[in-house]
């Protein structure tokens, strides 16, 4: 579980990258609701499915990569960090 405190600062242009990563996936998903009510071929909906969690992985990979070097660095001795680490390298594998 994150914590209510910890936040983390990101410049304009991360955050630009970020949420234009987010629309596109958002633009996704209702791709696919609209393939479902418009009785798509089920394959086709499939394919874009996948696309949807490739995109959403990538979000997950850019956001751990920016994690790892913005948030671990000051901390990376404590054991708090280093449970941290392991969870999300536990979840990243489910």
């Amino acid at each position: 579980m994150s914590e209510c405190c910890k936040k983390t600062e990101r410049n304009y242009e991360e955050k630009k990258q970020l949420l234009s990563r987010i629309n596109r996936i958002n633009g996704q998903l209702d791709g696919i609701k609209k393939m479902i009510e418009d009785d798509k071929y089920c394959n086709d909906i499939l394919i874009q499915i996948v696309a949807a969690e490739k995109s959403l992985k990538s979000l997950a990979n850019l956001m751990f990569e920016n994690h790892i070097y913005r948030c671990i660095p000051d901390d990376i001795k404590s054991e708090e960090i280093i449970d941290e680490l392991t969870s999300l390298f536990k979840r990243f594998n489910d």
